[in-house]
């Protein structure tokens, strides 16, 4: 699973947010669809330019990610790297677009049982799961000193980045 961070886990949360109110989600458009849109989070590029980058080669996100080379010089491989230095793993990608990450499901309960991936709904709820277990995960990485009450609660939010 992902390295759990600050910016990852927000990055999750804004493009679920953004396809709930709304904006324009399309799983077949490479720019639009389920990683188009954590793609547009994690890097500068629009929808229209991830998609135009894509399409200078075969296939959907699993097949680009699995032909991801980190040393091409190719836009869709820059931005798959980058999305790998926000501390995604391929597999991160290629579950998001078909919702398949089983940790996930599991934490989603029975809402996690039938997700059908290119539905925008289950885009939503999959990816608001994701963030929420990342966040878990990152917070009980996190050493508090003993003088900190245990009662207080710390959000994510508080905390400055260690990248």
């Amino acid at each position: 699973m992902a390295r759990p961070n600050i910016k990852l886990i927000n990055a999750i949360r804004t493009a679920a947010k953004r396809i709930n109110d709304g904006t324009h989600y399309q799983w077949g458009h490479m720019g639009g669809c389920n990683c188009g849109h954590l793609a547009q989070e994690l890097t500068p590029y629009s929808k229209r330019e991830i998609h135009e980058y894509a399409m200078r080669k075969s296939g959907d996100w699993t097949d680009q990610v699995q032909d991801y080379c980190g040393t091409s010089a190719m836009p869709m491989d820059e931005i798959i790297s980058s999305m790998m230095e926000s501390g995604l793993k391929r597999k991160d990608m290629i579950d998001l677009e078909r919702l398949k990450n089983q940790e996930v499901r599991r934490y989603m309960g029975d809402r996690g049982v039938k997700l059908y991936h290119n539905n925008k709904q289950d885009v939503v709820d999959y990816m608001i799961a994701w963030a929420d277990l990342l966040e878990e995960q990152l917070l009980s990485d996190i050493q508090l000193p003993e003088n900190i009450q245990k009662e207080e609660h710390i959000s994510v939010e508080e905390l400055s980045p260690v990248e």
